[in-house]
């Protein structure tokens, strides 16, 4: 076979802060004749700053992960660099499906995915398609629509890590006396007991 019959060869970074599960992909992936590893990372912040270094052609993407989340890392990816993002989950919440096309991520799968499998979408993807697992896309059809506005739940995302009203409304450059009104009328639509509680509710729907 010559060279101008092999495939052409796609440059992958991995995201995942589950040591085991990323080192196992990293392998059993790394093992495909058309796919090379060329970057690792545990968290949201790193893969973002590899993926400007690295300029892969896929970014594999876990997406609960500390520091910035697969959505969060996949927003600020695409907004420097020209690649695809594929999104994997464990726990795929009702919500975030939207997010993830909101994002314009090109696949969403879950982690139960055999590495075939997952490599047959990582080769999709590059080639310009869109992967859902219809598992996931069954389950986002039949979810229940959010209730709160943009706002709110910008106030809700960022007071699940911080306590204090002060940092929220310095984040959204908003009034403190706003931002407790978001947090209050989220509350009542959400039937919550606390901002917190909200915020929890919001999260396990996967609007935030």
């Amino acid at each position: 076979m010559n060279a101008s019959t092999n495939p052409p060869r796609i440059r992958l970074l991995i995201a995942d802060d589950e040591h085991l599960i990323r080192g196992a992909l990293e392998a059993l992936l790394g093992l495909e004749p058309d796919i090379d590893v060329v970057a690792s990372a545990d968290n949201g912040v790193t893969a973002a700053e590899l993926a400007l270094e690295v300029q892969p052609d896929i970014c594999l993407l876990d997406l609960e992960m500390p520091r910035a989340d697969g959505l969060e890392a996949a927003s600020r990816i695409l907004a420097t660099v020209n690649t695809r993002v594929i999104i994997v989950t464990r726990h795929a919440r009702p919500g975030v499906l939207r997010r993830a096309l909101a994002t314009k991520v090109s696949g969403f799968v879950p982690k139960s995915t055999p590495a075939q499998d997952l490599a047959d979408v990582i080769r999709d993807v590059a080639a310009g398609k869109r992967y859902i697992d219809p598992e996931i896309a069954a389950t986002a059809l039949t979810a229940e629509r959010c209730p709160l506005t943009d706002r709110e739940l910008d106030a809700l995302r960022i007071s699940r890590s911080t306590n204090s009203v002060a940092e929220i409304a310095q984040q959204l450059h908003l009034a403190q006396g706003t931002v407790r009104n978001y947090l209050s009328s989220a509350m009542m639509k959400l039937d919550a007991v606390s901002r917190h509680d909200a915020a929890e509710k919001a999260w396990q729907q996967g609007w935030i």
